[in-house]
């Protein structure tokens, strides 16, 4: 583990880490999965140089309006359904 990677990253990692072998990986398959998801979620949360503050505002922005978006679908379709078997 890299030194950089806070206390929390790190107990984020082993747990990933024995998730992966509980479920039949190689432990060097698990090592690779589950540092990859903290450095994923590392710059995401923008704890990385890499991570700039524009585009942490542009990734979290985009993915609330999807969700949202698919919410308020999913609630439009159910309510015609139920209007129409009323009738």
């Amino acid at each position: 583990m890299p030194s950089s990677w806070s206390n929390k990253r790190e107990r984020q990692y082993e747990k990933i880490k024995r998730s992966a072998k509980g479920r039949g990986r190689s432990a060097g398959t698990a090592k690779r999965i589950a540092a990859a998801t903290v450095n994923k979620t590392r710059k995401r949360k923008g704890e990385t140089k890499g991570a700039s503050k524009s585009r942490r505002r542009t990734t979290r922005g985009s993915s609330r309006r999807t969700t949202t978006t698919r919410r308020r679908t999913a609630a439009r379709k159910g309510g015609r359904a139920r209007a129409r078997s009323r009738r």
